[in-house]
């Protein structure tokens, strides 16, 4: 049991670790799906006020995991003592530029702010500068900074910032995965952990987390997946495990709350019979539940970003396209406006479509199924499939043209992956 709970850690927030899947023919009829990428799913408008509620959420609440992080992991120690914002941006943690006062923006312009000094970072924890990370920050007798308590939010892995003022430092981009994030090395450095359990978690590197190492010991990280473009999805994580039956709240609510409860260690309750798996962190108070609806619906407000100007090649593009309804048949699966079949009464495919280097992830879900990716704003979060074997989308038509047979020539390899870029 303690090494489930020391091993439950960071958010893999709320939502569907992405990855490339393809399925055959034989897996897919003709359902007179929409061509991909056209066509509406009528979806009803947002309530602004819950997305406003959704976003403090999804920012700032903690779900109470300071009795984790803070009690039993004793991160404030560590970071009041090791982590400078240097360090801090090394392990990829993000800095809300517009968090920080014009003072303190002109002394950091001025090299007038220590970034080598830890008591830096509790200043910055103070002005909630600090993107995903919750901290109570006091002052000792001396006027030196102590950091009572510290917790994290589902900004951690699933924001980032636009670089806009120094690397590492800017506007929040919420929904997008932090691939800088090195969750494993920060969680290595809680004193609570033995060695062994150091080994695995430094193993990871940046970028990736396993979601379900403190559910059942296995050592089979993915990629941290944006949490975009998920409105209208009847199956909302890579496996397709939450649905309405299983969470009342909707597809991404199941997931937030699986992360919520298992992974950051809020107080709250997940259970799911198809898992086996029953977690209770109530600690006289569910902190999780009641924030569900608003935290899902800040998430459907995410779109996912068009792809910068000059990225691509229009023209090679325009030909990629119609590969990608003909000779590639990428099509076959990633059909409709939001490019995947999963509209489709929420459908699924078998372990054998993914054509993923590591075919064992999905044998731990729920479904034992992959659901096919939506493709909108694939040109921004590599390394691609759920295991980050191809760092490229040059990389992903490649192993699909290998894995399916598709004689694909070069030109035509090349056209494909400026229309991916293009999406």
């Amino acid at each position: 049991m303690r090494k489930k709970i020391i091993a439950s850690t960071l958010l893999l927030a709320a939502i569907a670790v992405l990855g490339l899947y393809s399925c055959s023919n034989d897996d897919d009829e003709d359902t007179g799906r929409l061509p991909p990428g056209e066509g509406s799913l009528n979806l009803p408008p947002l309530d602004a006020q819950l997305v406003q509620q959704g976003q403090e959420i999804f920012r700032y609440d903690t779900f109470g995991n300071e009795t984790f992080w803070t009690d039993v992991l004793q991160m404030n120690q560590v970071i009041e003592t090791a982590v400078s914002p240097a360090t801090a941006l090394s392990v990829g943690l993000k800095v809300d530029a517009e968090a920080l006062p014009s003072a303190v923006v002109e002394a950091i312009q001025n090299g007038q702010v220590d970034l080598d000094d830890p008591q830096t970072t509790l200043a910055l924890l103070q002005l909630n500068a600090v993107v995903g990370v919750q901290g109570e920050v006091s002052e000792n007798s001396d006027g030196t900074l102590k950091l009572d308590r510290m917790g994290i939010t589902c900004a951690l892995c699933h924001s980032t910032v636009d670089d806009s003022f120094a690397p590492g430092i800017g506007s929040r981009l919420d929904g997008w995965p932090n691939k800088d994030l090195d969750p494993g090395l920060i969680i290595s450095l809680s004193p609570a952990l033995t060695q062994a359990q150091k080994d695995v978690y430094t193993s990871w590197g940046p970028g990736i987390y396993d979601p379900r190492f403190s559910i059942d010991g296995l050592n089979n990280p993915v990629v941290i997946p944006p949490a975009y473009g998920l409105y209208g999805l009847p199956k909302a994580i890579f496996t397709g495990d939450g649905d309405v039956e299983h969470e009342p709240a909707g597809p991404v609510a199941y997931w937030n709350r699986y992360v919520a409860v298992t992974q950051m260690r809020g107080h709250g309750y997940f259970a799911d019979p198809r898992l086996n798996l029953e977690v209770d962190h109530r600690e006289g108070d569910d902190l999780v539940t009641d924030k569900l609806p608003a935290l899902q619906e800040y998430q459907f407000s995410l779109s996912p970003p068009t792809p910068p100007a000059g990225s691509f090649d229009i023209a090679a593009a325009e030909r990629g396209k119609e590969l990608f309804s003909g000779k590639a048949e990428c099509a076959t699966c990633h059909s409709g406006p939001l490019f995947t079949d999963v509209i489709d009464g929420g459908k699924l495919h078998p372990q054998s479509a993914s054509v993923a280097v590591d075919k064992d992830y999905v044998k731990r879900s729920a479904t034992k199924k992959w659901r096919v990716t939506p493709l909108k704003g694939i040109w921004q979060h590599a390394p691609y499939f759920h295991d980050g074997s191809a760092a490229t989308l040059a990389d992903v038509v490649a192993r699909y043209n290998k894995e399916k047979n598709l004689n694909l020539s070069t030109a035509e390899k090349a056209d494909l992956t400026e229309y991916l870029k293009s999406i």
